[in-house]
């Protein structure tokens, strides 16, 4: 039996000798487990943006309701337990084991058969169902990993709901070149006449996605943009309201980020519905929605510093809008992104709209991570061509970029992290050992 070590170990090496499988090959390898994944009501969500965000909201109101309900995301921050979560907690490093143990040994029988090992996500999503299982959860909130159509959560022919986030141009090397294509894959999660709530912000992906709902006879609830009203934003709580046709339409979120309303209005209309026929209270709604925690979406960590796991353009947009609102004067960035994003584009749009006094610029440790020299003759480049003038530095490790930007950051001025969950992950690590001043 391995040890914990061992297994991340394991785990972290897949990529380097495997690759993306056909749904094909993901259905054979839950079907040697037993289909776990077809034992629980699922809530299916993709989208670009704001995914995880539904899903926190989404499980955090069924454990509300006194409903036992798993949680599958990624990627994880610190932990990998961090991807699967019951009731509100992660799983134990124990239970994260025995499910592996269960998982390799079908994995090594399916290589005995010359069948391929599988990926890397499509691996912790049958370990993920596995621990689900053993608990026995009713329900499981499931996000997409990349797309839809063709993601390992698609094995689920069956879901209570599916739900699509807001969508925009990412992945184009696999997902297509234009809003519309990229819909297109996120909408191969509908299914026959199982509903569908889904954000209506960018007209063109909300019309590939009513098409695909027409054809396969779903009920449809959009959600507009123009229906959210903010009431009420902190900094560090938003109340707002989503006109629909629902009762609750009013509730509090303890996010500052004016795009987490965008979010959690999707969420809230997929409890509303979801309250038709499971039983889900309005105080339910309400505490599920004012109590969710989700780490790396404008946290603040410590006084004045956030962390925020923007990572496409279009997240930059709305990650600077929540700047503008928490900052009053020019404040102090440190970014560092992956390279299968558009930086070039991402940095333009922290430059257009965003009031910096420094730059930090850092490479996170994935092999995917682009180098902070690359990051800072953008940036230089950018801001030339749009003649400003402002202080780009460049550290290579993430640990001392964040505290050197901690060290210049002025009493009362905001540092913000962001471009890059990974970033996030370490970020949180450094920020879990650190003292307060």
């Amino acid at each position: 039996m391995k040890t914990y070590e061992e297994i991340i170990d394991y785990i972290a090496g897949i990529p380097k000798f495997t690759t993306k499988h056909p749904l094909s090959h993901t259905k054979a390898f839950l079907e040697r487990l037993g289909n776990p994944q077809n034992q629980f009501k699922v809530i299916h969500v993709a989208g670009s943006n704001g995914k995880g965000s539904v899903c926190a909201c989404l499980a955090n109101i069924l454990k509300k309701s006194g409903k036992s309900t798993g949680l599958f995301t990624s990627p994880h921050l610190v932990d990998i337990e961090e991807r699967f979560v019951i009731d509100g907690e992660q799983c134990t490093q124990e239970e994260f084991v025995q499910a592996v143990e269960q998982v390799q040994s079908v994995v090594e029988e399916m290589e005995k058969e010359g069948i391929s090992h599988p990926s890397y996500f499509e691996y912790l999503f049958a370990v993920g169902m596995v621990i689900f299982q053993k608990r026995n959860v009713k329900y499981a909130v499931l996000e997409t990993g990349l797309g839809g159509r063709l993601d390992a959560t698609n094995v689920v022919e069956h879901p209570l709901l599916t739900i699509i986030t807001s969508i925009s141009l990412e992945h184009t090397e696999i997902l297509g070149n234009t809003i519309a294509e990229i819909a297109g894959e996120k909408a191969g999660i509908l299914k026959e006449q199982v509903p569908v709530v889904y954000d209506v912000s960018n007209i063109e992906a909300a019309q590939v996605i009513e098409e695909r709902g027409k054809q396969l006879h779903c009920r449809m609830f959009p959600v507009y943009l123009e229906k959210i009203k903010i009431l009420l934003n902190t900094g560090k709580k938003i109340d707002f309201s989503y006109e629909s046709r629902y009762d609750v339409t009013e509730v509090e979120i303890p996010f500052g980020a004016p795009y987490q309303a965008q979010n959690a209005a999707v969420a809230l209309m997929a409890a509303n519905y979801l309250g038709e026929t499971e039983q889900i209270s309005r105080e339910a709604i309400r505490e599920g929605m004012r109590t969710v925690q989700w780490k790396g979406r404008m946290q603040e960590v410590r006084e004045d510093i956030y962390f925020d796991g923007a990572h496409n353009a279009d997240g930059i947009r709305c990650f600077l809008q929540a700047v503008n609102k928490i900052a009053t004067t020019p404040s102090i960035l440190l970014f560092s992104m992956v390279q299968e994003k558009n930086y070039v584009k991402a940095i333009r749009e922290l430059l257009t709209d965003g009031k910096w006094e420094q730059i930090f610029v850092t490479r996170i440790s994935d092999a995917r991570g682009i180098p902070a020299a690359t990051l800072k003759q953008v940036f230089e480049q950018e801001a030339q061509a749009m003649n400003q003038r402002i202080k780009i530095t460049e550290i290579d490790q993430v640990e001392k970029a964040f505290a050197e930007a901690t060290k210049v950051k002025k009493k009362g001025q905001k540092l913000f992290c962001a471009g890059s969950l990974y970033l996030v992950g370490e970020l949180e690590k450094i920020a879990g050992g650190m003292k307060d001043d």
